[in-house]
């Protein structure tokens, strides 16, 4: 399988603080990975160097085979923040139109009534952003991620202010995007969603992959048991240094 994510030493530093500390990792196309961890421990940091929003300060990035540096990887890759960065007083079809023009996508009407479907919001294409919930926008927002069909789909906490049916469709997004063989990196503090459709499972911890799953995804309890035992480790070992 061809490697879409190739992290060598990838370190990042605010203010000479690393936020990231020697992460090393490889992802191949199809696979769902979940990023767990305690917050502050860079989860967000690895997803916005991921989507080429941040440059690394040390190491090395290869996303498809290319530097993160290089622009032709963006149009590979979809990304859906903490924030939507939707304009309000436009309404879905108006943002998502201006994104696709951005894109300069082909048919981008269809592609846009696509999208929409796919987050449930085709009966408020019209409507103006500033009526829309927490959790509309944060639907409207992951259509703007799968609106030019990126190969590598980075969701970073993408479950917060989605209600029962928002979750529904988001695991049915993802399930979706899993069938089609495309990758998807996605953080979360909510195990049973986060591990319901992920092939393999990295916890974070002080700026490092201080666990991951090795062939088998574990169940809930297991994974709880892990997690609490990494994290308390650290914790413990801060405390006596």
């Amino acid at each position: 399988m061809s490697l879409v994510v190739e992290a060598e030493n990838l370190t990042k530093t605010f203010a000479w603080v690393p936020v990231l500390n020697r992460i090393s990792c490889r992802i191949a196309t199809g696979e769902v990975v979940g990023v767990f961890g305690p917050n502050g421990v860079g989860k967000t940091t690895f997803l916005r160097l991921l989507a080429t929003l941040l440059r690394p300060s040390e190491g090395k990035l290869l996303l498809f085979g290319h530097s993160s540096l290089d622009a032709r990887v963006r149009r590979k890759l979809g990304f859906l923040g903490h924030d939507s960065f939707l304009y309000p007083d436009l309404t879905p079809v108006e943002n998502l139109a201006f994104y696709g023009k951005a894109y300069n996508l082909p048919d981008v009407k269809t592609r846009i009534a696509t999208v929409l479907q796919q987050v449930g919001l085709q009966k408020w294409g019209n409507t103006s952003v500033r009526t829309f919930s927490r959790g509309m926008e944060q639907r409207l927002a992951l259509a703007r991620a799968l609106l030019h069909e990126p190969d590598l789909l980075l969701l970073d906490e993408p479950y917060t202010g989605l209600d029962a049916q928002g979750v529904t469709t988001l695991q049915a997004v993802i399930t979706q995007m899993k069938e089609q063989g495309k990758t998807i990196i996605l953080t979360t503090h909510d195990f049973a969603f986060g591990l319901d459709l992920c092939t393999r499972v990295f916890i974070f911890d002080r700026g490092r992959i201080a666990w991951e799953s090795d062939g088998r995804v574990p169940s809930v309890q297991e994974f709880v048991e892990v997690y609490h035992a990494t994290t308390q480790s650290s914790v413990l070992s801060s405390q006596s240094s």
